[in-house]
């Protein structure tokens, strides 16, 4: 008769089962996560001391992004209409009548 020294690896205990790891290994992963989502946060301009105010100035932000947009787009357009419709006109005008076909 073989003797297995092979011990089989315990159960989770309720903790573990519950945070999905060892508490230190999962407390490691969530400062790392939390640094890594504080940083983008930042880049957009959150400030955690005043949570709501920072959504309020973000959504703000945008909306004024939107409508810069929009205009910034409207000034390029008026610019190439400036010189492509004059010679798209001119070139209608001066193009040489479609030959009917009979």
């Amino acid at each position: 008769m073989s003797h297995d020294s092979r011990e089989l690896p315990a159960a989770p205990d309720g903790l573990s089962r519950f945070l999905g790891g060892s508490p230190l290994n999962v407390a490691f992963r969530l400062i790392l996560l939390s640094i890594l989502v504080g940083v983008v946060l930042a880049a957009i301009g959150f400030d955690p001391w005043n949570i709501i105010e920072s959504i309020r100035l973000l959504f703000r932000r945008l909306w004024d992004l939107g409508f810069d947009a929009v205009n910034w787009l409207w000034r390029y357009f008026l610019l190439g209409a400036v010189v492509v419709v004059p010679i798209w006109l001119l070139s209608r005008i001066f193009s040489s009548p479609p030959r009917r076909r009979y």
